[in-house]
This record gives structure tokens, sequence and C-alpha cells, in this order.
């Protein structure tokens, strides 16, 4: 197994980076995540997983442990491969990934392309305990969020609006401010209704 790669950047893309080491060109399948987070200097390190495919050896890179460990977790769940593990990594970064877990926020985790109801259920089912124990998300900091949310989107169909259209926007508030009170938190919903 090949854990990381320390080299010289020849090229950097959104979906992948070249790095050159002992004269062997290594190509390295990344997250946007870790594309934003590769400095852009000539010797750089990528944390790595190897995949082996019998039509394929593909290495994925990652900026950090944590990076690599979540996608290793999510690559463990039926029916969640290496590609849809790294757009996941692309569309949420790795504390967005741990909360959407914690917090059993299905529509989040369905929101990444390739992942359907079934699926983003089974990654929090099978997840969950782990991302808890080994990353030491406050499960009540989840809990007081959702009752938040909950009491937020209740009051917002009392007025009127409908659940679906709601719920998006207040995902959208708390992930921006994850410690708002609820009084707060419905007159932000108001004002982007």
């Amino acid at each position: 197994m090949i854990t990381h790669i320390n080299g010289k950047l020849v090229e950097k893309n959104p979906s992948y980076a070249i790095i050159e080491c002992n004269g062997i060109g290594y190509y390295i399948q990344i997250s946007l995540y870790t594309f934003s987070n590769i400095p852009d200097r000539e010797n750089v390190k990528l944390f790595t997983h190897l995949t082996i495919r019998e039509d394929a050896h593909i290495l994925y890179g990652f900026v950090d442990k944590i990076e690599r460990e979540i996608f290793k977790l999510l690559i463990s769940v039926s029916g969640v491969g290496p590609s849809t593990a790294i757009t996941m990594l692309s569309s949420m970064n790795t504390k967005e990934i741990q909360q959407a877990i914690a917090s059993e926020d299905v529509e989040k985790i369905k929101s990444v392309k390739g992942i359907g109801i079934k699926t983003a259920q089974r990654v929090i089912v099978d997840l969950k305990d782990k991302i808890l124990k080994t990353y030491e998300i406050s499960q009540d900091l989840s809990t007081s969020n959702n009752t938040i949310k909950n009491e937020a989107l209740s009051a917002l169909e009392v007025l009127g609006f409908t659940r679906k259209r709601v719920d998006i926007i207040i995902q959208n508030i708390l992930q921006d401010s994850p410690d708002i009170n609820l009084e707060e938190l419905i007159k932000k919903a108001l004002k982007s209704l």
C-alpha cells in the first residue's frame, strides 16, 4: 500500500494532480477540497489510498489524513464507490460530512451527485457511530441543532411555507451560523423566503 507521496508537483487540476517522485510521475485523483488546499509550491506531500481493480490501479490523494480516513469510511459503505466518495469530498468539506452523518442529515448527503436516499440512509446507519467515536463530534450539538431546525420548520410551516423549500434555507443558515438561536433562525429564514 502506498500511504503518501512526497515529490515535485508537475500538474494540478480540479480532479487530479501529477506528482513526480524519483523520476516517476504519479497520476493521483483528488477532490476539489484537496485541489484548493494543495499549496502552489514545487514540493508537496499527499496522503494516498490505492484502489486495485481488474482493469486499473487508481491512486487517490488527500491533503490531510482526516480526508483520507473519511474517504476510507465512505467506500466501506455498500453502494459508495471511490468516485462517489471523491464527489462527496468535492461537494462538502470533511467537517460538513462528519456533521451531516452525525446529525443524520439525509437531505444533505442525498444532495451529492450519485447518492440516492437509500444510499444516504445507509451511509448514516453504517458510519454514524464510527464518526462520533473517531472524530469526537458532540452528539449533543447535533441533537440541539436538529431540535432548533425542527422547531423552525414547524413554525414556518404554520405560517404557510412548504417544508421542502424551508428545509434547504434553514439548513444553509445553520451551516453558516451553527450557534444561532431559534428566534434568529426564523427571522433569517423569513428574510430569505
